[in-house]
């Protein structure tokens, strides 16, 4: 699918987004979702889809690491990329449900999504975590990534041990930026090249920047 094509099926009626954002204001009307659908969050993660759509390779199992609301979950699965599932994890145990809701399409779809509550700089490999049916009752899941998405690579105490815990040949997608004003980005980077510094890769294939009004993202993927 050409980019073009994404941006067509994700803007006409193939797009399950609105269903599923429909859902989620019916059942969190409290949600501020300001940051959420800001300019910088929506530009930065559509410029993520459309290189991974670019590179065209299957995703497989994917972690999406600091998931939140797992919006780019969504982004993905419309895009056509092949995916086997996506796993998103968060620290917080409000966002779980959230996400879920938000990709209720996919959960229904023989748990093709399904998010639950992790600390993800105390993740190992294959991957123990609990999550939880709709009906309540708890599921204990191992499972090992073959792609691992963290967009939110500012916020992660001790980066460094995360990443060098991401088992070798890994497909990474990953993102930072040199936004110093807010308390919890404790992780920016300057430039592309510290970011390259504290992400080895065995094969690069794509590092770029992406110039926003109050920052600058930048992005690697590449194999570990």
């Amino acid at each position: 699918m050409t980019l073009n094509g994404w941006r067509q099926s994700f803007m006409i009626h193939e797009s399950k987004f609105f269903d599923n954002f429909g859902q989620f204001l019916h059942v969190y009307p409290e949600v501020d979702l300001i940051d959420v659908f800001s300019k910088g969050q929506i530009e930065s993660k559509r410029w993520l889809v459309n290189e991974l759509v670019r590179i065209n390779l299957p995703l497989g199992i994917v972690f999406l690491c600091a998931g939140w609301y797992g919006n780019l979950a969504t982004f993905l699965f419309e895009s056509g990329i092949p995916i086997e599932k996506i796993r998103s994890f968060d620290i917080d145990p409000s966002c779980a449900k959230k996400a879920d809701t938000f990709n209720r399409h996919w959960v229904i779809d023989s748990w093709k999504f399904k998010a639950s509550t992790l600390d993800i700089t105390k993740m190992q490999y294959p991957t123990s975590h609990t999550t939880y049916r709709a009906d309540g009752t708890s599921l204990e899941l191992e499972e090992m990534p073959d792609t691992i998405i963290n967009t939110s690579c500012e916020h992660i105490i001790d980066f460094k041990e995360w990443y060098s815990k991401i088992p070798t040949s890994t497909l990474v997608v990953l993102q930072n930026n040199n936004y110093y004003q807010i308390d919890e980005h404790i992780n920016c980077v300057e430039s592309i090249n510290e970011f390259k510094k504290d992400t080895p890769m065995q094969n690069l294939l794509f590092e770029g920047e992406l110039n926003l009004q109050k920052y600058t993202r930048f992005m690697r993927i590449g194999y570990k």
